[in-house]
């Protein structure tokens, strides 16, 4: 009797929108050591405090949605958001992710030493907590009554451009990613007075989309930050890639949302940088650096803002900025074409080609860091785990004692 031979596996690859594009783009060696090699960073701050921020707007708008009346907002800290945060906290505690130190105070009223803390009086408001009650007081009220679906997981599949049979490995990809929030909103009973939607409504490119449709609902995707509103350059007339591919990453959000059976036209996406509603003080220099040098789409244009801004020296401990300024760049508002998704489908497309190039470059030759680009920038080389054997930057670390 003849017996059949089994056909090799196909592996068709997977890749993320956060995980895979926004890491490749920092870095594309930090990226191998990092996501494909799984080497998690020593001191995973910008991990952690995503997460952590992820997991409190989730967690707030769940008590809300139990019983909007009971949750009034602003919300207190100390009797109500601090019980949320804890809850996230031994979450992240259970994956294994810790709070980095004078970030997120861990413990409660029981705690009698001082801990990493400033002192034994637990628990204290460090710059995490901060950002989160800011977060929640300051965009809760309006984002909560339009959230439709949180959390939704999309995927879809795209063919590989560029694929050569022998070299990479299948002529399909898998794109998945994770939309925070979706918001389906209805023209006809769209909230009064809702900050969220005047800001989509004074909007011209946005509310130009919505003119037309020819349904009264629409969605919006909506994407939470845990950092700071990236310059849109690097340095006057270099684009900052940071910039476009979080854009990128909400345009491919759409394009899988709009492949579900229960979909609305998405209109607009909404990236909400946390971090400026309580900017730290690395934060508002790098921001006076970039005012200056007109790196930014979202300046100081009040007297007061601008004068604080001018006068505001390294060292001090005060943020300098109004809460109208803190909220206009913490929101980051998209519109959502057919041309805008196809250009971030096709930029999506040449990152997935240049991961695969680096893949088989380094399965022939054998070498990591000959075979992955590097995208040296300060702020990533600093905090990276690699910079010591890392050929862009070969000499301009040393090995430090503690």
């Amino acid at each position: 009797m003849a017996l059949s031979v089994k056909s090799k596996p196909y592996i068709i690859p997977e890749y993320s929108l956060t995980g895979d594009l926004l890491s490749y783009q920092a870095c594309g060696l930090q990226y191998r050591y990092q996501n494909r090699g799984a080497l998690p960073p020593s001191t995973p701050v910008q991990l952690w405090f995503g997460e952590f921020i992820h997991g409190v707007m989730e967690e707030a708008y769940k008590t809300w949605r139990e019983d909007p009346m009971a949750f009034r907002f602003p919300r207190g800290w100390k009797e109500e958001i601090r019980v949320i945060e804890m809850n996230v906290n031994r979450r992240l505690r259970a994956k294994g992710l810790l709070p980095p130190p004078r970030l997120f105070c861990p413990y409660d009223e029981t705690m009698r030493t001082q801990g990493l803390c400033p002192d034994a009086n637990h628990p204290h408001p460090l710059l995490a907590s901060q950002r989160a009650e800011a977060a929640i007081n300051t965009w809760g009220p309006h984002l909560f009554p339009l959230i439709d679906n949180a959390e939704v997981k999309l995927k879809g599949c795209r063919d590989m451009v560029g694929y050569q049979s022998g070299v990479h490995r299948a002529q399909t990809y898998s794109v998945t990613g994770v939309v925070d929030v979706i918001s389906s909103i209805s023209l006809e009973r769209a909230e009064m007075g809702n900050l969220i939607l005047h800001y989509i409504n004074t909007h011209p490119d946005i509310r130009a989309i919505i003119d037309d449709l020819s349904s009264l609902n629409y969605e919006i995707i909506i994407d939470y930050k845990g950092m700071r509103r990236p310059p849109m350059y690097l340095s006057p007339g270099v684009p900052n890639p940071t910039w476009k591919a979080h854009e990128w990453q909400v345009l491919t959000y759409a394009w899988l949302r709009s492949h579900q059976k229960d979909a609305h036209r998405p209109v607009a996406g909404i990236i909400f940088y946390l971090n400026e509603l309580i900017p730290s003080a690395d934060d508002i220099g790098d921001l006076k650096k970039e005012v200056k040098d007109r790196l930014t789409d979202i300046s100081p244009t009040s007297r007061v803002d601008k004068q604080a801004l001018e006068q505001w020296r390294k060292g001090s401990k005060k943020s300098v900025l109004s809460a109208n300024l803190r909220e206009q760049r913490s929101i980051r508002l998209i519109p959502i074409t057919e041309e805008s998704q196809q250009q971030s489908l096709q930029a999506f497309d040449g990152v997935v080609l240049e991961i695969e190039d680096s893949i088989a470059r380094e399965m022939r030759c054998g070498s990591i860091r000959e075979c992955w680009r590097q995208n040296p920038q300060e702020k990533t080389c600093t905090a990276c785990d690699f910079k010591l054997y890392c050929p862009a930057v070969q000499g301009k670390y040393r090995v430090s004692l503690p």
